[in-house]
This record gives structure tokens, C-alpha cells and sequence, in this order.
């Protein structure tokens, strides 16, 4: 008798660690997939009047093939997020590892582009950005689309290593391309870059967040990638105000 109630017990008891096993898995695939969204829809948000809906409910701004490219690259990488973190939450790994592949591609381009955009939209600015200078605001996109470059090749490297700093380094460096869409909010654009930076990281604060709710401490990733980030953003305006950026942002303009 005394077996078998210990049988039972131990029974009772794998499974609740199943069970609970199972509800952080669930809720972990939640959470990155809200996050996907989130990210998705401030892009959407961001660049509605621009790009999206250029010339549709008001001015019409003048969009070259390279903006065009840069635009479609950009927004699929945002579907691209949606859809992988879509396809580990129906526990579809094989497609999921197939589309990542893809998505390699597609951030080394959009690191060119990003890149070219910046230095182009600069060569032809005669007034200031965000508040900024061109030569010194140039520092931001360009060192914004390295950082996201560093994070992305981190998130590749642990890929097979650990999934849990893979999907926690692909969400910084998409927050590196929620940027650019958080500047142009109505109520943000105003603030300059120290104000849109710190709507960015709010995002990198809900990480954080969940971080300490599921496991009452911050994952490596999320803290190591997350202080790479955050102390990069201040960091690109130092940089773009000395002396030795100015030449070099000049050599790059003319």
C-alpha cells in the first residue's frame, strides 16, 4: 500500500511539474508574440503618414526607389518576426529555422540600406534633424543599424546554443528598428533624440519585466544586450558631436 501511494504521489507530482512547465511555456510564447505585435503595429504607426499612406490624408512626401527598397525590406522584416514567433507558438521549429535562414539575408541588407538611406538623406539635408545637426544626427542611424547588426550576428551565434538568449537578442535588435518609427509619433517627434531613445527602451523595460516575473532574474541576454543598447544611445550623440565624426561624416557626405 505505502509503494503505491508513493507511486501515486510521484505521478501527481511529474505532473504537476508538467503542468507548470507547460503554463510557462505558454505564457513565454505570449509574451514574445505580444511583443512581435507591439513592435509591428509602432512601425505601422510611425510610418503611416510617410510611407504607408504617403499622400493619401495630407502632404505627399517624395519617396526614390532606394527609400521604396528600404521601406519593403524594413516591413518584412517586422512580418518576418510576427510570423517566426507565430510559428514557435504553434511549435512549427523546422519552418521557423527555415525562415531564419531568410531573415539572415534579409538583415544584412537592411544594414546596407539603412546605411545608404542614412548618408543619402544627409547629402541632400541643409536643416537640422530631430533637433540635430545632419553631420552630428548621422552618428544616430548609422551606428543604430551596427548595433542592430552586433545583435542580430549574437542572435545567430546562440541560435543552437540557447533559445532563450536567441529569441531575447532578436527582440533588442528589432528595438533598434522601432527607433526610427517611435521618432516620427506625433507626440514624440517633438522631444528630440534623447526623448525618443527613452520611448525605445520602454520596450526594452517590458523584457526586463518579464525577465523577473517568470524567473525572478534577468536573463544574460536581456541584461548584456540590454546595456549594449540602452548605453549605445547616448553614446551615438557624443560620438556624432566630436571633431574626428564631423570630418568623417563630411568625407562620407560629399
Amino acid at each position: 500500500m505505502k509503494n503505491l501511494m508513493a507511486a501515486q504521489q510521484s505521478v501527481v507530482g511529474v505532473a504537476a511539474v508538467e503542468d507548470a512547465g507547460n503554463a510557462a511555456a505558454r505564457r513565454e510564447r505570449r509574451f514574445f508574440g505580444g511583443m512581435a505585435w507591439a513592435c509591428a503595429l509602432t512601425v505601422l504607426a510611425g510610418f503611416l503618414p510617410t510611407y504607408y499612406l504617403n499622400g493619401v490624408a495630407g502632404q505627399a512626401f517624395a519617396l526614390t526607389p532606394m527609400l521604396h527598397w528600404h521601406g519593403a525590406v524594413f516591413t518584412a522584416w517586422m512580418l518576418l518576426l510576427v510570423v517566426q514567433t507565430s510559428l514557435i507558438a504553434s511549435r512549427r521549429v523546422r519552418a521557423h529555422r527555415t525562415l531564419g535562414a531568410a531573415g539572415i539575408v534579409l538583415a544584412a541588407a537592411m544594414v546596407v540600406l539603412g546605411w545608404s538611406v542614412a548618408i543619402t538623406r544627409t547629402q541632400s539635408s541643409q536643416i537640422v534633424d530631430q533637433g540635430v545637426p545632419p553631420l552630428v544626427f548621422l552618428a544616430v542611424p548609422l551606428l543604430g543599424m551596427a548595433a542592430f547588426a552586433g545583435l542580430v550576428v549574437a542572435a545567430v551565434y546562440f541560435r543552437h546554443k540557447s533559445s532563450a538568449a536567441h529569441k531575447r537578442l532578436m527582440l533588442l535588435a528589432t528595438f533598434e528598428l522601432v527607433t526610427a518609427a517611435v521618432s516620427r509619433l506625433p507626440w514624440v517627434e517633438e522631444w528630440g533624440p534623447l526623448g525618443f531613445f527613452a520611448v525605445t527602451d520602454l520596450f526594452v523595460a517590458a523584457l526586463v519585466v518579464y525577465d523577473f516575473a517568470s524567473a525572478k532574474r534577468i536573463h544574460r541576454a536581456t541584461l548584456w544586450g540590454g546595456l549594449a543598447f540602452v548605453a549605445s544611445q547616448p553614446l551615438r550623440l557624443a560620438i556624432g558631436a566630436s571633431a574626428p565624426w564631423l570630418a568623417f561624416a563630411g568625407w562620407l557626405t560629399t
